[in-house]
């Protein structure tokens, strides 16, 4: 059984391998459309990076102090455009986001 585990690691470390090129680029769109449904709040882009799927949107608005009606519209929005997963109550994007997400931001708080 160990055998099988190990071979199955190999597999999937060369599949990794050959795929970093296509996920790299798919990321990058991803990002680039987050940046544009994000727009230029930093209080937002603070609000996606806790959407890992662990926080209830309540959650969210609490540690950030974000208003009910704008956290709910970024995740109408986010959902829209497929960036997080169907779960609206603990939202959490389907591709990881950068811990540097918040450095494309110059500070504003809207």
């Amino acid at each position: 059984m160990s055998e099988d585990t190990e071979l199955l690691r190999e597999i999937r470390d060369l599949l990794r391998l050959v795929a970093e090129p296509a996920l790299a680029e798919r990321d990058k769109k991803l990002r680039a459309l987050l940046l544009q449904v994000v727009g230029a709040s930093k209080l937002k882009a603070q609000a996606v990076l806790l959407m890992d799927g662990t926080r209830s949107q309540a959650d969210i608005r609490k540690d950030l102090a974000i208003d009910k009606g704008a956290l709910s519209r970024l995740v109408k929005a986010l959902r829209e455009t497929a960036l997080i997963e169907p779960d609206d109550t603990h939202p959490k994007t389907v591709f990881p986001v950068p811990a540097n997400f918040l450095e494309a931001f110059s500070g504003d708080n809207g």
